[in-house]
């Protein structure tokens, strides 16, 4: 008798089962909009993907292979994951003192993504396979131990996730790439079918216009709500090409438990200003920073670094080794503002690729939610506080007369 699926998948989650079951893969990904149908399909792929791996054990005579069952904690698999399990196929899982079980034949072990002591549960064995429940939230070191993990024959990885921002490890790295078996589909709320239109209506209604109707119903990945430099685009504002320069400035985050940074800004004859050149460490001595100055320096000349005063003895300690330094305007807004509005203005352009921390905190970096004034969340915001010195003290003319005095420190 010839089953009619389409009781039990909506037309996009056939179309994805289609290709998965048809093609060979290493790593597959789905990713999108809540309520849209993404767990479902990964959820009945685990269990085919389980009965897969016992045939190849079967094969080659492994009595027990082994497969990842990895979520944020013991209660995202439970409540994701097994419970659907159970609901749909009544499968109760036998824990053995470990907290993994059987199932259809493999051992299904339970690694915890959420934090980085995952790592103690991914490591030591050789897995067949993978099933990573909101892989965004995982730990960037655990996702690729497990990965490498899945060394058996025939070993192939499944994730899902809700959109980040575009710039998460996740995106970066696994979508888009539709080659060397790296394959993803996203999904939009409208590809659940089965949910009822006025509910869908509804939803789309009560969800605000702009980043979270983007997220939550087009399932795209996108700027976080609240972003300070949303207007900040990667295929306006990066680029591969610098223009000739006629001046150099440099900005200076201090730090050692959070990024240390030094930036290095241009200046073309247009006025337009860009991140060339920079670096960003932790756990680095003033000595360190005093090296990597100087090496811009002889790069970009005798330029001015404008320098957080937090730490003074570092800017006297630049200064004696003739690094001209000065103290920054850290004007918070003010120097916001003068940034925000130089990417509004397309007049500020990064170097793509230059300081790798930028590109992670460009996205993240957010004003305080619920505050009586406008202040950023002091996260992910090392590379771009350099920024923001060099910038708008160059801007309003701080250290304008340090040149007199070069030399003399």
């Amino acid at each position: 008798m010839k089953i009619d699926f389409s009781q039990f998948y909506t037309s996009k989650q056939l179309a994805v089962l289609k290709y998965i079951w048809t093609h060979d893969w290493f790593i597959c990904g789905l990713h999108g909009a809540k309520r849209s149908g993404k767990t479902v399909i990964n959820n009945d792929t685990f269990v085919s993907e389980l009965k897969r791996v016992r045939m190849i054990a079967d094969r080659l005579g492994i009595d027990e292979p082994m497969y990842i069952l990895a979520g944020t904690s013991s209660t995202s698999i439970q409540n994701n994951v097994l419970q659907e399990l159970y609901n749909k196929y009544g499968f109760e899982p036998k824990y053995d003192k470990h907290g993994s079980f059987t199932f259809c034949g493999v051992k299904v072990v339970q690694v915890y993504t959420g934090s980085i002591s995952g790592l103690k549960r991914a490591r030591g064995f050789t897995s067949f396979g993978a099933y990573v429940n909101e892989a965004s939230l995982s730990n960037e070191f655990v996702f690729k131990e497990i990965i490498s993990r899945c060394s058996g024959e025939g070993a192939r990885i499944l994730w899902d996730s809700n959109p980040d921002n575009p710039n998460h490890w996740l995106n970066r790295d696994y979508i888009g790439k539709n080659k060397d078996g790296i394959i993803d589909f996203r999904f939009q709320l409208d590809d659940n079918t089965f949910l009822s239109d006025r509910y869908r209506e509804s939803i789309k209604a009560a969800t605000p216009k702009g980043k979270f109707y983007d997220m939550d119903i087009l399932g795209l990945w996108t700027v976080a709500e609240g972003a300070i430099y949303a207007d900040y685009d990667s295929n306006i504002h990066e680029v591969d090409k610098l223009p000739e320069m006629v001046k150099y400035f440099a900005g200076v985050d201090w730090g050692y438990d959070h990024f240390g940074c030094i930036v290095i800004v241009g200046e073309d004859n247009k006025g337009d200003l860009y991140l060339v050149d920079g670096i960003a460490e932790q756990y680095k001595e003033i000595d360190w920073w005093v090296n990597r100055a100087k090496e811009f320096q002889e790069k970009y000349g005798d330029i001015t670094f404008y320098a957080d005063s937090a730490r003074p003895e570092h800017v006297d300690r630049f200064n004696n080794e003739c690094i001209a330094t000065v103290n920054a305007n850290k004007s918070v807004i003010a120097g916001i503002e003068t940034i925000a509005k130089l990417f509004k203005e397309r007049k500020l352009f990064i170097k793509r690729g230059v300081i790798p921390r930028f590109f992670d905190e460009i996205y993240q970096y957010k004003w305080k939610p619920n505050s009586t004034k406008d202040e950023p969340v002091k996260e992910f915001d090392d590379v771009l506080d350099a920024v923001r010195y060099a910038i708008y003290s160059n801007f309003i003319g701080v250290g304008s007369k340090i040149k007199l005095f070069k030399g003399g420190f």
